[in-house]
């Protein structure tokens, strides 16, 4: 695995997008140059996070996101693991 974060990433499980080996290392993302905690999906060829709205869920029981343009900039948490 590389040392740069994939370009578009989900928590989530179910969407195309999600990679386990990029979740289980630590994703960290600044957004327009703060550290977001919340964050469920972003890209950063488009420029846009999906971040959750509080502890509202849709009728599925999936957290309620809202999408924000601008600078994202993802970095891993820890470093890469040896082989």
């Amino acid at each position: 695995m590389s040392d740069t974060p994939p370009d578009r990433l989900s928590a989530n499980p179910d969407s195309p997008f999600y990679d386990a080996a990029a979740m289980e290392r630590g994703v960290g993302v600044r957004f327009k140059g703060v550290e977001k905690n919340n964050v469920d999906e972003y890209c950063v060829s488009e420029g846009w996070v999906r971040v959750t709205a509080g502890k509202t869920v849709d009728r599925k029981g999936n957290a309620m996101t809202i999408k924000l343009q601008g600078e994202v900039v993802p970095y891993f948490r820890d470093e890469a693991p040896s082989e």
